[in-house]
């Protein structure tokens, strides 16, 4: 029997960790990178917490869903970590993109 949605899946939890991690940072970078100060990084501490809460749970769901499927098509428990990896790594672009977008000006 499967586990559903939310529930634990190595996938999930290999999404989860790179979303959150990622997350953390992925608001700053533009910041850093645009004013060539590395310590720009940390200038948004509320926002760097909030994108690290919505890069991790967004990382276990699209994890969950993305890394089963490659794990049960690949015969692998590691094809299941690296696709849910992966998968983790899309909502840390979205916020980097989305700091990019709020640093450069509308």
């Amino acid at each position: 029997m499967r586990p559903g949605a939310g529930e634990f899946r190595l996938g999930a939890l290999a999404g989860s960790a790179v979303g959150a991690i990622g997350g953390l940072f992925a608001i700053g970078v533009a910041r850093a990178i645009i004013y060539q100060n590395p310590a720009r990084l940390f200038d948004l501490p509320i926002l760097a917490l909030l994108s690290w809460v919505v890069g991790g749970v967004t990382g276990w769901f699209m994890g969950g869903f993305v890394g089963p499927r490659f794990g049960e098509r690949f015969r692998s428990p590691r094809a299941e970590l690296v696709a849910g990896a992966l998968a983790g790594v899309v909502p840390v672009i979205l916020i980097g993109l989305w700091g990019w977008y709020m640093v450069r000006g509308h």
